[in-house]
């Protein structure tokens, strides 16, 4: 299964050269998750049996620069829009200025999506007895390369 974003660009099965109907695919913006995502996730991995949840960033993510715009300019996004920024904040770098806070923001993204699917009461068990692995990775545009980001897994 893959967890990625709604950005024409980064279409799942191409990405990982798999055919319709290889990959359970659920995309958000910025590949955030809300109750929908989270839902469908679940039923992939408790309904189908799949043992493998890949979060997928990916290089120049509009729903991340917009949040790091929104925190940057201390305003609301319009309407919806705002849930997407207030998922994403916490993954913003502070310290960091212009396209490398968006940059470090979109990595740190699929970290904090990851670490919040592995806490998942309806996941967690199945992560810990070694039955389900959540990986994080970004796809580049530039290269359309994927990589794997390393975070600190349960």
């Amino acid at each position: 299964m893959v967890l990625g974003c709604v950005d024409s660009r980064v279409p799942p099965e191409l990405v990982f050269d798999q055919g319709l109907g290889d990959l359970l695919t659920v995309r958000s913006a910025g590949s955030v998750l809300d109750e929908a995502v989270l839902a469908s996730i679940i039923y992939g991995v408790h309904e189908l049996a799949i043992p493998l949840v890949v979060v997928l960033g990916h290089q120049s993510c509009g729903a991340v620069s917009a949040a790091v715009q929104a925190a940057e300019g201390r305003m609301r996004l319009p309407g919806h829009m705002q849930y997407l920024a207030d998922q994403i904040h916490p993954a913003i770098d502070r310290t960091l200025h212009g396209a490398a806070r968006v940059d470090a923001a979109i990595t740190a993204n699929v970290r904090l999506v990851c670490s919040r699917l592995t806490v998942e009461p309806a996941l967690a068990e199945k992560v810990t007895a070694g039955k389900l692995a959540v990986v994080a990775a970004r796809y580049e545009l530039t290269s359309q390369r994927v990589h794997q980001i390393h975070w600190p897994q349960p």
